[in-house]
This record gives structure tokens, C-alpha cells and sequence, in this order.
């Protein structure tokens, strides 16, 4: 039976890289690789600009009939004087509460060809494999009260509320178990329990849990001292959890030890197994038109489809390996480009990828 893919471009670069990723997903389809119906609909910018909405109806009901969707990018300097309502963003996070999406998987992978893109010394980071799992649906960005109040004193002040139910916290943290199982069975939960309740309830969650894993060592640490142990050594983790805020912040920290923001997928989850998957690098509108995006994080993510939604992870593993040997005949877009490689598009890239592809039959 055919998988519906629902393919959303976005603003910026996003439709330049997705078309790769789509090329990608043709290719495999045309070889009977698998198996798929591909759905175009509009979000962000590219929506309020044909909808006057960042999320419209047709493009949510869209997505919830889809077993996957396929994401670019939102935002850009042209909405940004737009209401927040009316913002690219919160066509995103519209998305994301609408199909119930709570389970951020973001993986920090050092291919051993771009060790030399990193910015940290090669022995703090090769053989970087690590994967933070953050909710997605809660925290400060969906608590209530929210917004900005005039006090009597005319002074402005702006409120949001960080919170998590207990049911909100297990949830991720079974996620993150459970993956952690299936890895090098090391946990490390992140908060700021110290001087958060909210954060003080979410370590006293993962606690419980823990006697029912195990096989797993959890261990526990502040955000703040994570942040720092990301750049310092960033090998002893293997999976991290943690909240929607801080995992924002850790999970493009992490991103830069890979030597590009452009290399990383990125794939969220609701409790059936339907995900969103998208690269977790922004919009881009200073290189957007010019073809020199980087679209193998988009790519990857495709990759992340198959193994997490569409049930196909031997073809996953197809995409990931023709990845790496593109990365081999020394292949680059501009954000990974080192001395002695051969500088390409975005076209290219894509086209390199599909061909490698081929010869893996």
C-alpha cells in the first residue's frame, strides 16, 4: 500500500533543498525501492503570502492524512513585521501541536570526511555520535499566560510560563529510554533543577522511570554545565533529553561540532509513529536563489522518513551510505568546504547523491 509523503517547501533556501530531497525520493521510487504518493501544500511566508495565513486549513488536514511530511524551512526578514500570529513560525508550531509532534529527534553525526570542517580540534570530535531527543509540544513556547502586559505604571512587561504535566514529561523521557536502549544505553537528562520546579518535576520523573530501564545508566546535568560539556567533550554523551527551550539551544550547539548546521536532519514524532521531518538549519534568506545550499541535512532527513515512519530502514541506510560516499569524491557546498575539495551547488549535491544511489542496486 502507497505512503503519502506531504511535501511542504516553506520560504528561502527550503524549496531549492527540498527539491533534492524529492529528487531523492523519485529516484528511489522509479528503482522500486518504495513506495509513495507525493503531496505538495504551502506553509510559512510562502502561505500568508497566497493565504493570509501561516498555517492554512487545507495544508493542517493535509498533514494529519499524511504518514510523513517532508519540511523545508519557515521565516525570513520579509514577515518578521508581520503579528506574531501572523508569522511564518507559527505556521511551524501550528504544525507541530496539530499533528501532536512531541518527540524531537535530532542527531549530531561527524561524517570522518568533514572532520576538518569542524571547528574543534579533531580529537574532541571525531567519531561524534550523539542524538538529543526533545519535547516538542510544551514548555515555555506553548505555556500559559503569555504575551506582553502594560503595568499601571505604564511599564511594559512580557510573561511566558515554562510548564510541563508529569504525563508530558514521561513521555519524551519513555522516548529517550527507549532509544538509548537500542544505542550505547547512556542517558543524560538536562535541566536546571536547581532554581526550575518546572525542570525540579522533570527530574523527579526520569528518576522513577529509570528502575524500569535498567540496562540504561541515567545520569543527570544542569543545562548550563551541558552546554559547556557539548564544546568541551562532547563524545561521553550518546543520548540526551530534555525540554523544548533547552533543547533548542543544545541541539544547534551540537550542530556546529559536525562542522555544519547544513548536515543535520532532524525528525519529529506523535505517538503513532507519523513524524515531520525537516534539516534544523533556519530559512536562509541570505543565500536563497543562488544555489549553493547545502541540502544533505534535508536528504537525511528523508533518510530519517523511511526508518521512522515509512518502515523502509534498510532503504535509509541506502541513503545514508550514497551520503557518505559523495562526501568521498570530495563533493562540497560552501558551509562544508575545506582545502583540496571541489566546490558545488545545491543541484550538484542532489545529483551526486541520486547517482550514488544508483549504484547501489
Amino acid at each position: 500500500m502507497s505512503k503519502k509523503v506531504l511535501i511542504l517547501a516553506g520560504d528561502g533556501i527550503g524549496p531549492e533543498i527540498v527539491a533534492e530531497a524529492v529528487k531523492v525520493l523519485k529516484a528511489l521510487q522509479s528503482a522500486g525501492a518504495i513506495d509513495v504518493v507525493l503531496e505538495e501544500g504551502l506553509v510559512g511566508g510562502a502561505a500568508y503570502d497566497v493565504w493570509g495565513d501561516p498555517l492554512p486549513a487545507e495544508t493542517l488536514t493535509a498533514a494529519q492524512s499524511a504518514d510523513a511530511v517532508l519540511l523545508g524551512a519557515v521565516g525570513g526578514p520579509k514577515w518578521e513585521p508581520l503579528p506574531i500570529a501572523k508569522r511564518p513560525e507559527k505556521g511551524l508550531l501550528g504544525l507541530r501541536k496539530g499533528l501532536g509532534l512531541f518527540a524531537n529527534l535530532r542527531p549530531a553525526l561527524l561524517y570522518p570526511q568533514l572532520i576538518a570542517a569542524s571547528t574543534l580540534k579533531p580529537e574532541v570530535v571525531s567519531g561524534l555520535d550523539l542524538l538529543i531527543v526533545r519535547e516538542l509540544t510544551g514548555d515555555i513556547y506553548f505555556g500559559q499566560p503569555r504575551g506582553i502586559e502594560t503595568l499601571p505604571s505604564g511599564e511594559r512587561r512580557g510573561i511566558n510560563t515554562m510548564v510541563y504535566t508529569e504525563s508530558e514529561i514521561e513521555r519524551i523521557l519513555r522516548v529517550a529510554f527507549d532509544l538509548a536502549r537500542r544505542r550505547r544505553r547512556r542517558l543524560c537528562s538536562v535541566d536546571k533543577a536547581n532554581v526550575l520546579e518546572c525542570t525540579e518535576l522533570w527530574r523527579e520523573v526520569a528518576n522513577r522511570l529509570a528502575g524500569e530501564y535498567p540496562e540504561v545508566e541515567l545520569t543527570h546535568m544542569y543545562v548550563d554545565n551541558a552546554a559547556m560539556q557539548l564544546v568541551r567533550a562532547p563524545k561521553q554523551f550518546d543520548v540526551m533529553v530534555t525540554g523544548n527551550l533547552f533543547g533548542d539551544i543544545l541541539s544547534d550547539c551540537a550542530a556546529m561540532l559536525t562542522g555544519s548546521i547544513g548536515m543535520l536532519p532532524s525528525a519529529s514524532l506523535n505517538e503513532r509513529g507519523q513524524g515531520m521531518y525537516e534539516p534544523i538549519h533556519g530559512s536562509a534568506p541570505d543565500i536563497a536563489g543562488r544555489g549553493i545550499a547545502n541540502p544533505i541535512a534535508t536528504i537525511l532527513s528523508v533518510a530519517m522518513m523511511l526508518r521512522y515512519s515509512l518502515d523502509a530502514p534498510q532503504v535509509a541506510a541506502r541513503i545514508e551510505t550514497a551520503v557518505s560516499r559523495v562526501l568521498d569524491q570530495g563533493l562540497r557546498t560552501p558551509d562544508i568546504m575545506t582545502p583540496g575539495m571541489r566546490q558545488v551547488g545545491t543541484a550538484e549535491i542532489g545529483d551526486a547523491i541520486v547517482a550514488a544511489l544508483a549504484e547501489d542496486v
